[in-house]
């Protein structure tokens, strides 16, 4: 691999011939493939008793894997499609496993397609609190959203706006936020070598600026006492330290917080810069690099930072509906008041909506959304048209088999679970139906939706008429 001149002496100078060797060592050693197993689903340690693949742990991620990229595709297995992990690259797993989400937080990932991140801090949540996920681009939004369904994130608001133009809505908001930032993606050549064309049309000094005006943003959006995780791919101090240090100077409430290491992670190079930046070179030590050639993983930089003050915890801010939304208990839909009957779970009326034919759940914690563009709010749970009510995949990948009385189970060895995610319509067998487990339950209460089941993990809908399953499996996800 040929490395463009300008970053080959910059990299020499930065950190010396005998490292800059090691460094360029790295790209012969083989790439590293990674697995997060979804715990919001089941434990790491129910996965290693089903996974199909050889696996081997990430020793700074307690849900992180390494498989052999290079003799299995794990995307191309039912239980990728039923959201029990996600693919992605080690280094990449470390900043949504560094910033301290916890249940009832209020969390924004400002730059969160495709979404390994997001998914994350979204199973940190355990279905309390909120998670914003925003991205610039509507594309790469829709992707985001899929994959946070796939992991059955219910309490989410997918946005697609600038940084600025959430600002006014959410200033003071965010007890914990993750920036992503867009960069160079020099810690990316050895895994995707067509990056290093984009870097030399488009090199550190551009994404410097970019990113100063999304993190400004975001410290703004930070609650007194939040944290903020930004990180990047790349090495340029110009994207990284630099960033920081303007951070430091811009808002005087900010500090860089420690953060346990792991054998192998650097500390930050304040000496890197181009300017004297001595009052600050303790707190921008406190940084952390990731080396390829000192760790399994590819180029990564990372600072936590905390906003000084007193976090005064509220209650949870409950969602005001507009004209656009009303309360679903109000709508006249005899079989959705069935269809909740069947599931085992505890609602809170006041959380139901309706835009248009559409219900949802919506997250507490919410401020409403009529200002800014959102592909979601809430858990998708379906649609009402005229008496008929048709459950969403959404729905599905957030439910666990407990939760809901009419189960379809097949193992993930049968034919049936391929055509399934392919969309074929399925005969099912007299076996293949779970009794009805709910307490109480009566054959009054049956209703033709069914939840398709792979070895117990949820993949989607069908309707179940004289032994032949019609596939509701959602058109845009299927195998292809």
């Amino acid at each position: 691999m040929e490395l463009p001149v300008t970053f080959r002496e910059r990299m020499k100078k930065h950190l010396g011939m005998e490292e800059f060797k090691q460094y360029e060592e790295s790209f012969h050693a083989k790439r590293m493939y990674g697995l997060r197993v979804n715990t919001r689903k089941l434990s790491v340690e129910e996965f290693l008793r089903i996974s199909p693949f050889t696996l081997e742990p990430v020793p700074w991620i307690h849900n992180g894997f390494f498989y052999d990229g290079d003799r299995v595709s794990p995307a191309k297995h039912p239980y990728y499609h039923a959201g029990l992990y996600y693919l992605q690259e080690p280094s990449a797993m470390t900043p949504a496993s560094i910033l301290p989400v916890g249940p009832g937080d209020r969390v924004l990932d400002l730059c969160a397609a495709p979404g390994g991140k997001a998914t994350e801090l979204g199973v940190k949540l355990k279905g309390e609190g909120v998670l914003v996920a925003n991205d610039i681009s509507h594309s790469r939004a829709k992707g985001l959203l899929k994959n946070l369904e796939l992991f059955g994130i219910p309490n989410l608001m997918v946005t697609n706006e600038t940084p600025q133009k959430l600002l006014p809505f959410f200033t003071g908001y965010f007890d914990k936020i993750l920036i992503d930032a867009p960069c160079s993606g020099e810690g990316m050549f050895r895994k995707d070598p067509a990056i290093i064309k984009s870097w030399q049309k488009k090199g550190p000094e551009e994404f410097s600026v970019l990113q100063r005006g999304i993190v400004s943003a975001a410290v703004q959006m930070l609650r007194p006492g939040g944290m903020l995780l930004y990180s990047t791919c790349t090495f340029a101090p110009e994207e990284n330290e630099e960033t920081i240090l303007f951070l430091l100077k811009e808002f005087e409430d900010l500090e860089v917080c420690p953060v346990n290491g792991y054998e192998g992670f650097s500390h930050g190079r304040p000496e890197w810069l181009s300017f004297a930046c001595a009052d600050y070179k303790d707190q921008l030590s406190r940084c952390i690099r990731i080396w390829p050639h000192k760790m399994q993983g590819e180029g990564h930089f990372l600072a936590l930072l905390r906003k000084k003050g007193q976090c005064v915890k509220e209650g949870a801010e409950p969602f005001k509906k507009t004209s656009a939304f009303k309360n679903a208990a109000a709508v006249k839909n005899e079989e959705f008041a069935r269809f909740l009957s069947m599931m085992d779970m505890e609602w809170d009326d006041n959380r139901f909506a309706m835009h248009q034919e559409r219900v949802y759940y919506l997250p507490c914690g919410i401020r409403k959304p009529e200002q800014i563009h959102f592909l979601r709010n809430g858990l998708l749970l379906g649609e009402c048209r005229k008496n008929r009510f048709e459950p969403s995949q959404a729905l599905a990948m957030f439910l666990k088999k407990s939760q809901y009385r009419q189960i379809i189970s097949l193992k993930k060895e049968d034919v049936r679970v391929i055509k399934y995610l392919k969309g074929e319509t399925l005969e099912i067998e007299a076996q293949d139906i779970e009794p009805v487990h709910a307490q109480g339950s009566t054959e009054k209460k049956k209703m033709p939706w069914y939840l398709v089941c792979v070895d117990g993990y949820p993949l989607g809908w069908g309707k179940l008429t004289n032994g032949i399953l019609k596939n509701k499996y959602h058109a845009g996800w299927r195998w292809m």
